[in-house]
C-alpha cells in the first residue's frame, strides 16, 4: 500500500484487539507493513489488513516473558531483517480497589506487564531499530497518571513508570538519531475498558472534555501514524495525550 509509511516494518504489541488493532490497521493504510505480537491471536486484524491490500502477520507472544520475546525477534529479523517503527501497547487495565488491599502480587502483575514488559520488548527489538533508517519508539501510556483516579494505585503506577522510561529512552535513543514518545488516550470504548466500565462513565468522561466526542481508538491511531511519519522526525521525549481536552496540564 502507498503511503507516508510505506514498506516501513512496524511492530505493534498487543494489536489483536482494541487500540493495538487499531494503531495496526492505521499504519497499514499508511504503507507499513506490521507485524503483530499480542497474548491472542492476532489472525482477525491480520485478515482486516489484507482485505485492505495491505501486508501483515501476527506472533502470539507474551510480552512480558522474555524467551517468547526472543523467539519473536528471531521471526521477525528472518522475515524482516530490520523494524522501522515499534508501538508498545500491550498491557492490562485495572477495576477500582483501595490500595491498602492491593496484595504485593496484584501490584506486582501491573508493574510486569505494563512496564517490564514494554522495557524488556524495546530492550530485544533494540538491535533490530537500529538497523532502521527511520526509526520510531512509540509507548502507549496513561492519562491516568495525571488523573490519579483513586482505587487505581498500581495501574497509575506501571504507566507512571512507562513515562519516565521514555524520557531517559529519548534522551539515551536520541544519540543514535531515536525518536521516543509516549501517547496518552483518553477514555475509550475497547473491551479492556468496557469490562470495568459502564456507558454512563464513558458519557461523564465525555461531558468533561473541551470537545465533546468520544474518543475511539482511531484517534489514537491516528497520532501513532503522525509520530511514526518523518513528520516527527524531531519529536521525542513527549507525553501527548488524545482526550478531546479531558485533562488540560
Amino acid at each position: 500500500m502507498d503511503g507516508r509509511l510505506k514498506n516501513r516494518v512496524a511492530v505493534v504489541t498487543g494489536a489483536a484487539a482494541g487500540l493495538g488493532k487499531a494503531a495496526a490497521i492505521r499504519l497499514a493504510r499508511e504503507g507499513a507493513i506490521v507485524e503483530i505480537l499480542d497474548l491472542n491471536d492476532g489472525a482477525g486484524a491480520v485478515a482486516e489488513i489484507k482485505a485492505l491490500g495491505g501486508e501483515a502477520n501476527s506472533i502470539v507472544c507474551d510480552c512480558a516473558d522474555e524467551e517468547q520475546i526472543a523467539r519473536a525477534v528471531k521471526e521477525i529479523e528472518g522475515r524482516r531483517g530490520h523494524i522501522d517503527i515499534l508501538v508498545n501497547n500491550a498491557g492490562i487495565l485495572s477495576g477500582r480497589k483501595p490500595w491498602h488491599e492491593l496484595s504485593k502480587d496484584e501490584v506486582s502483575q501491573y508493574v510486569n506487564i505494563n512496564y517490564l514488559g514494554y522495557f524488556l520488548v524495546t530492550k530485544a527489538f533494540y538491535p533490530l531499530i537500529l538497523k532502521s533508517r527511520t526509526p520510531r519508539v512509540i509507548m502507549v501510556a496513561s492519562r491516568t497518571y495525571f488523573l490519579a483516579n483513586p482505587g487505581q494505585m498500581a495501574y497509575v503506577a506501571s504507566k507512571g513508570a512507562v513515562m519516565g522510561m521514555t524520557r531517559v529512552l529519548a534522551k539515551e535513543m536520541g544519540e543514535q538519531g531515536i525518536p521516543v514518545n509516549a501517547v496518552m488516550p483518553g477514555m475509550v470504548a475497547t473491551p479492556g475498558t468496557t469490562e470495568h466500565s459502564q456507558e454512563e462513565a464513558f458519557n461523564r468522561v465525555m461531558g468533561n472534555q473541551a470537545i465533546k466526542k468520544r474518543v475511539q481508538p482511531e484517534h489514537l491511531a491516528g497520532l501513532i501514524a503522525f509520530l511514526a511519519s518523518d513528520d516527527a522526525e524531531l519529536i521525542t521525549g513527549q507525553m501527548i495525550l488524545c482526550d478531546g481536552g479531558g485533562y488540560l496540564h
